[in-house]
């Protein structure tokens, strides 16, 4: 009977605060880019979901944010916006790597 009280107790108490710890890791951000049609937008999504601790990333063809839920303990905002530069594309102050911007599609060249 004692066991299963500290069962009880370990899922009721425990469980919980090991995952209100782990969302305190989980930051939003929102990052400029050079995307000008959606050909830009799978790219450079495709780019952050590659980024291990990305959990969701969504870039508004419109506006040109790229918003991103990611973990604080497995990656930075800095690594995100290198994934996309690497991509071809610019990222607020970090430059599109040229060589991976000569290998996008003419529509995605626009800027």
């Amino acid at each position: 009977m004692k066991r299963i009280v500290l069962i009880i107790a370990f899922l009721v108490i425990i469980i919980p605060s090991m995952v209100l710890l782990a969302s305190d890791n989980i930051q939003k951000a929102e990052i400029k880019t050079s995307a000008v049609c959606e050909h830009c937008k799978e790219h450079i999504e495709d780019a952050l979901n590659k980024v291990d601790g990305v959990l969701k990333s969504n870039l508004e063809v419109e506006t040109k944010i790229a918003t991103v839920e990611f973990d604080s303990n497995k990656t930075t905002l800095d690594e995100l916006r290198k994934a996309i530069s690497k991509a071809g594309y610019h990222a607020d102050d970090v430059k599109r790597d040229a060589r991976a911007y000569k290998r996008l599609p003419k529509c995605c060249k626009a800027d």
